[in-house]
Formats: C-alpha cells, sequence, structure tokens
C-alpha cells in the first residue's frame, strides 16, 4: 500500500439494521395539537390599536396594545382595530398601493360622473376621512362597515352636488358642498350606530367633462376677468369717493364760515351805519364834511404820487422836480 493512501471499505446498505418503532406515531398528533395551542394561545396588539376578543363569537372584552394570552384552537378570536389611526376612502380615483382593503374605488369612472341641480355633467373626486370611536360597534353592528360608509357618501355626495349649478360646483360652492355632505353623513353614522366618527370631507379633483372642458375653462377666465374688473372698480370707487366727499366737505365748512364773516360785517356795518346816522341827525353839515375828509384820507393814499394844480395856474412843468422818486404823474389841466 502506497504511502498517503487510506483503505477503501466498502459497505453493505442491505445489511443495516432498520427499525421504526411505530408507537412514535401516537405522539404525533399530540404534538401538532401542542405546537397549534402554543401558537394561537397569545397575540400582539400595536400602540395605534386595540384588540376586539369573541370568545365562541359572542363579544368578551377590548384588549389594550401589547401581549396578550387567549385560549388557543379558535374558542377566543381577536380583532384588530386601529382606532387611533385615521382611515380614509377615495371615490372617483384610486391610489397605488393603499394598504387598507376599502380604501380605494373599484369603479372610479362611474362615481364621479354625477348631474348638478342645473342639469349639466361634473366629474367629483373626493375623499373622506374617519376613525373607529367604538371598535365594539365597528365590527359587530353592521356586517361590512366600510361597504356601507362608501355607500352611504357616494349617495350623499350626489344628493348634495344635485341641489346645485354647475357654476357653484366648479368655483364658489366647494367648501359649502363639503360641509353640508360632511354634516348629513356624521348625522347618518350616529343613526346607523356604526362606531366611527367622520372628521373631514375633502373635494379633490372637480372639472367637467372632457369634451367641454375648454369651454367651462373660457367660462371661468371670464368670470376672474369680472371679479378682477369689479375689484380694480370698487378699489377706484374707495380712492376717489372719500377723496371728493372730503373736499365737498372742506369747501361747505369754508362757504359757511364765509357766510357766518359775512353776516357778521354786514350786522357790523349796519351798526355803524345806525350809529353814524343818529350823530347825522344832530349835526348834518358836520357829518357830511367829516365823512368827506375821512374817505379822502382813505381814497388819496391808495392814489399814489399825484400833483394838484388849480385851474389857473399857467405853468407847472418846473414842480415835477419836487417829485423825488419821478413817479408823479401831472395832473391834466382840463383848460389847456
Amino acid at each position: 500500500m502506497a504511502p498517503g493512501v487510506f483503505p477503501q471499505r466498502v459497505i453493505d446498505v442491505g445489511r443495516i439494521p432498520f427499525r421504526f418503532n411505530f408507537r412514535y406515531l401516537v405522539y404525533l398528533p399530540v404534538l401538532i395539537v401542542l405546537l397549534v395551542g402554543a401558537f394561537t394561545s397569545f397575540y400582539t396588539v400595536n400602540p395605534e390599536a386595540v384588540a376586539v376578543v369573541k370568545r365562541f363569537g359572542k363579544f368578551k372584552e377590548v384588549a389594550d396594545p401589547g401581549l396578550h394570552f387567549k385560549i388557543p384552537f379558535g374558542v377566543d378570536i381577536a380583532t384588530i382595530a386601529p382606532i387611533r389611526r385615521q382611515l380614509k376612502l377615495e371615490f372617483g380615483f384610486a391610489t397605488a398601493g393603499a394598504t387598507n382593503p376599502y380604501q380605494t374605488s373599484r369603479e372610479p369612472d362611474q362615481e364621479r360622473d354625477m348631474v348638478t341641480g342645473d342639469l349639466n355633467a361634473a366629474q367629483v373626486e373626493w375623499i373622506v376621512q374617519y376613525v373607529i370611536s367604538s371598535p365594539k360597534d365597528y365590527l359587530f353592528n353592521i356586517r361590512t362597515t366600510e361597504t356601507t360608509l362608501r355607500d352611504l357618501t357616494e349617495s350623499v355626495m350626489c344628493e348634495v352636488i344635485g341641489d346645485r349649478t354647475v357654476d357653484e360646483v366648479l368655483t364658489i360652492g366647494r367648501a359649502e358642498i363639503e360641509n353640508e355632505t360632511l354634516r348629513r353623513l356624521v348625522a347618518l353614522a350616529q343613526e346607523f350606530n356604526m362606531g366611527l366618527r367622520v372628521e373631514q370631507i375633502q373635494l379633490k379633483n372637480v372639472h367637467p367633462p372632457a369634451p367641454v372642458q375648454r369651454s367651462f375653462d373660457e367660462v371661468n377666465r371670464a368670470q376672474q376677468e369680472r371679479e378682477q374688473m369689479i375689484n380694480e372698480a370698487n378699489g377706484e370707487y374707495n380712492r376717489v369717493i372719500p377723496k371728493a366727499k372730503g373736499l365737498a366737505d372742506q369747501r361747505v365748512s369754508g362757504a359757511q364760515g364765509y357766510a357766518i364773516q359775512r353776516v357778521n360785517e354786514a350786522q357790523g356795518d349796519v351798526a355803524r351805519f345806525k350809529e353814524l346816522l343818529i350823530q347825522y341827525d344832530k349835526a348834518p353839515a358836520i357829518t357830511k364834511r367829516r365823512l368827506y375828509l375821512e374817505t379822502m384820507n382813505e381814497v388819496l393814499p391808495q392814489l399814489g404820487g399825484k400833483v394838484i394844480l388849480d385851474e389857473d395856474a399857467k405853468q407847472f412843468l418846473p414842480l415835477l422836480n419836487l417829485d423825488k422818486t419821478g413817479a408823479i404823474a401831472p395832473a391834466q389841466n382840463p383848460k389847456r
């Protein structure tokens, strides 16, 4: 035998004794039962949910988040209800990858086609956000709560849309439609005791059908331009009218002040004239002469430099040198 080569040993498999104890088969079902019981005797509840436990199909309790034990083999059944998570339903469209099987719509084209109150067509897409308020009522009062909620929402939305014109649906009435639909749906959920609370309804896309989309866009642009022009006109009105009113009040106040001034001056002149009349009645000649002198005293200073000559004067040119300013204009001699 060469070094490093191990001898080969031939083993006859047919000669190996194989013995199986059939008594072990008795313990196999017991083992299976124990494993099934072990795996079905506990359950875990996430922090955002609770578990509704049923025993032989009858409500037993509501379990809080955490690890819990139950009677195995289907005696106790725990159904998870995510009461701390906001759920939603989509109408008229479908979001890919939704975890809630009832979230997306199976017939979005039929759901979004609606008729308004003025017999026009509109395509409406919206979502409903809700939370589970009572897990027991949510699971036991209605067989399929989400399907019922979807049918109720679609019915209420069609009713609300049918009470409004197409212009309200497409433009100014969106908030009112959301509020009215939410109010009616909340009342129906309470009436049916569905165990959930509807929190919000939000319109996503509201538009006319594709064949008339361009015409509606033109109408919307015209309405926007109209609103813009109205706002600009109101702004101009608010700028000009107060200014005009202020100017008018100012002129009225000035006129009233001027009227009061003229009345007071007239009353003063009347009083002065009455006093003068009394003095005139007492001495007419003296009063007349005094009035003449006072009038001349007021008038002559306003005439500037003057040279008054007697009508018999023969020469008056040398008298012009008396005016140092050169502003004296000689009076015309009527007899020259």
